[in-house]
């Protein structure tokens, strides 16, 4: 098998770095692109998740549902307490209303009414959450409910589950949005709600692209959030915090301020010697990491090409930042478009 090793060197500028005091119990910062986990504190540790169970809930609403049917409100909202959006027992609300009520007012009463929509009762909708947890790579989190209340059944996970978690709902695109929003109207014929996000952080804080906030006097002050700046985009998990919205704020101004997304493989550039291969080849993605200043100087990269291939995929670059493989892109073959004569050049040809 041959190998190209090609030594990356950026030109980068000396960035202060801040200095911070993590109020949090467990905590950590990840890259949402990557996966690449930037900081964490007691990150492993299993804790009360309180109401940022419901980006769980949302998710598993947002894939399996219907969002635009209207959902009739039954007496399971009776049994609500904590945060609510104050349903009505017969009340019609479309699926993707009551997600809005959820996510920026934490409505524990569309917490039930959703799982009884999508799962069909709440004991099948929960087990659909901690299926959809084990696909994530969730392997410390158990849920028992949908909303995070924790007085008669409790929701447990890590704050590195939960980067998961968010990592995965963030590339959906109407969580994204719902999320990002300060501010929702919805009428359902009988009143008309206003609702403001309760994720503060997203109007105090620029970079904020959106989260969910949680709290229960066991839990604590529980938060996840997403924030963006310069390409980079993050997740922050925080549980048992007591100034989380603070925590979160100075978390990403350190990390910010400490890492860079570098486009470490550029498809648009991308050649190879005809020594290694006598074939036209091309990358249909680029690579892009977090880095520090110190690590760019640490990136190798290694090309293989395979001896055979039944596929227009003839090899593949690894990734390393010192000795640990942090991805790989893949190598393609160019066809070669076949010539074509019109019957003008044949002619040229015959008589040539």
């Amino acid at each position: 098998m041959k190998k190209i090793i090609v030594s990356l060197f950026i030109f980068i500028f000396f960035i202060p770095v801040r200095v911070f005091a993590d109020s949090s119990r467990s905590s950590i910062v990840m890259d949402l692109d990557s996966g690449r986990v930037l900081y964490e504190n007691n990150a492993y540790e299993e804790r009360l998740i309180a109401s940022t169970t419901k980006i769980m809930t949302a998710i598993l609403a947002i894939e399996n549902g219907n969002l635009n049917k209207k959902v009739i409100v039954d007496e399971e909202v009776l049994t609500m307490y904590g945060t609510n959006i104050y349903l009505e027992v017969g009340e019609q609300m479309r699926l993707r209303d009551l997600l809005y009520g959820l996510l920026l007012r934490s409505g524990n009463d569309a917490s039930v009414v959703i799982a009884k929509e999508v799962g069909g009762n709440e004991k099948k909708f929960v087990k659909m959450m901690n299926t959809k947890a084990k696909e994530i790579g969730m392997e410390h989190t158990s849920f028992q409910n949908p909303h995070g209340l924790d007085e008669v059944t409790e929701n447990y996970s890590t704050a590195y589950d939960m980067a998961l978690l968010s990592q995965y709902a963030y590339q959906n695109k109407t969580y994204r949005n719902i999320v990002s929003t300060n501010k929702y109207e919805v009428s359902t014929g009988k009143k008309t709600y206003l609702w403001y996000n309760r994720n503060q952080l997203l109007t105090d804080y620029e970079y904020c692209t959106g989260g969910k906030n949680g709290y229960t006097p066991k839990a604590g002050k529980t938060l996840v959030t997403t924030a963006s700046k310069d390409g980079l985009n993050l997740t922050i998990v925080s549980l048992s915090d007591g100034d989380s919205y603070n925590n979160h704020q100075n978390l990403y101004e350190n990390i910010f301020s400490k890492y860079h997304r570098y486009k470490i493989i550029d498809k648009n550039h991308f050649s190879v010697d005809s020594q290694f291969v006598d074939k036209d080849v091309y990358l249909k993605e680029s690579f892009y990491y977090p880095l520090t200043e110190k690590e760019v100087d640490d990136i190798k990269t290694i090309v293989h090409f395979f001896d055979q291939s039944s596929s227009d995929k003839i090899g593949k670059i690894d990734i390393y930042l010192k000795k640990e493989k942090i991805g790989e892109v893949p190598v393609f073959v160019q066809e070669k478009k076949k010539e074509t004569h019109s019957f003008f050049d044949w002619l040229k040809d015959l008589f040539r």
